[in-house]
């Protein structure tokens, strides 16, 4: 991973300030984005950095929509018409669908050029735009065709929350959650026990940022500790795909799965998984994201979901479950009865 990637914690003016250095002079630049950032996070970037000012953009569509190799291709078809270089830098001004796809759309131009990172979701800043993981969505698997491929910056500008409904930042805390959950058991404890409506969320925005990041620097090719990051994901992506369930929804909902799975495997502490149930629960009433519960029929639908997922070898599932909080466990093997009888759970 390239060590000119760094994360930006002082936001818009921190990014005007880097910009307006002299290794950025000449530079020539092309802002991604979707109808929601043109909107609502443009002119908020326009106005507060000035190098950006009479810079391009693109749009594309809203949401996981844009994250296919079409649109990549619309993408770079573009960026050639206009006669962009290998020193032309991409703005990736959104949540973590456009700074996937931006970040694949930079590594395969011209064998690579350079991209920022501005996202304006919580989930985008503490974990999507992070780490240099960029994927676009294909054959009906969730990022299946993609680089490692880090941004040269990563910009954190918390202002680009109020733009957004609870229930997105929501989306958003059940990243946070599973990074707490696999790093630091008292910001966890402190995330699912807050009654104050996100209150904590800023205060805790740039440590979950910087919990993850460490991770990451650790680990930048996803080849061991690393790895920790995808609690919860091996059944959150497939309940995603199968359910359309907002990514950090789905992934709160596949923490519940392996938790369940961590009492039985690992000896987690039964009163861990009950208390977090029990907040997930109530935060998923509290946004009407009402989603009906899985039979067998459905498991049986799910299971290929799972099965292609990146984590696993040899055509065995593996999944990080936890020991304790805050003690992960990578490559745990679990069998298809054991998948079965922890999503009928989410019954109870």
């Amino acid at each position: 991973m390239s060590t000119n990637s760094k994360i930006l914690y002082g936001g818009l003016q921190a990014l005007g300030r880097e910009l307006a250095k002299e290794e950025w002079q000449g530079v020539k630049y092309t802002i991604l984005l979707d109808e929601n950032t043109f909107q609502h996070c443009l002119p908020l970037l326009i106005s507060s950095v000035e190098a950006l000012q009479e810079a391009e953009f693109i749009e594309v569509p809203v949401g996981e929509e844009c994250k296919s190799l079409e649109v990549a291709a619309q993408v770079w078809q573009t960026l050639l018409e206009g006669g962009a270089d290998r020193q032309q830098l991409l703005v990736n001004l959104g949540g973590g669908a456009v700074c996937d796809l931006g970040g694949f759309v930079a590594a395969g131009y011209k064998r690579g050029i350079r991209h920022i990172n501005i996202p304006t979701t919580l989930l985008g800043m503490v974990d999507a735009a992070i780490g240099g993981k960029t994927a676009i969505d294909f054959g009906g698997v969730k990022n299946s065709i993609g680089h490692f491929y880090p941004a040269v910056l990563t910009v954190i500008e918390p202002a680009f929350l109020d733009t957004l409904p609870e229930a997105e930042l929501l989306n958003g805390q059940m990243e946070m959650v599973k990074t707490a959950a696999v790093t630091d058991p008292a910001l966890f404890s402190q995330l699912i026990e807050d009654n104050s409506q996100f209150s904590i969320l800023n205060s805790q925005l740039k440590l979950v940022a910087r919990l993850k990041a460490r991770v990451v620097k650790a680990d930048p090719y996803d080849h061991s500790v690393r790895k920790i990051l995808n609690f919860g994901h091996t059944f959150g992506h497939a309940i995603e795909v199968y359910r359309g369930l907002p990514h950090g929804l789905a992934v709160g909902v596949g923490m519940k799965v392996a938790m369940y799975l961590s009492t039985k495997k690992l000896g987690l502490a039964e009163e861990v998984y009950q208390a977090y149930s029990q907040w997930l629960k109530e935060q998923l009433s509290r946004f009407t994201f009402h989603f009906s519960l899985f039979n067998l029929k459905d498991i049986e639908q799910m299971l290929p979901l799972m099965h292609q997922d990146k984590k696993n070898t040899a055509g065995s599932l593996r999944c990080v479950l936890l020991q304790e909080l805050g003690a992960p466990v990578i490559d745990v093997e679990i069998n298809d009865n054991e998948v079965r009888d922890a999503l009928l759970r989410l019954h109870r």
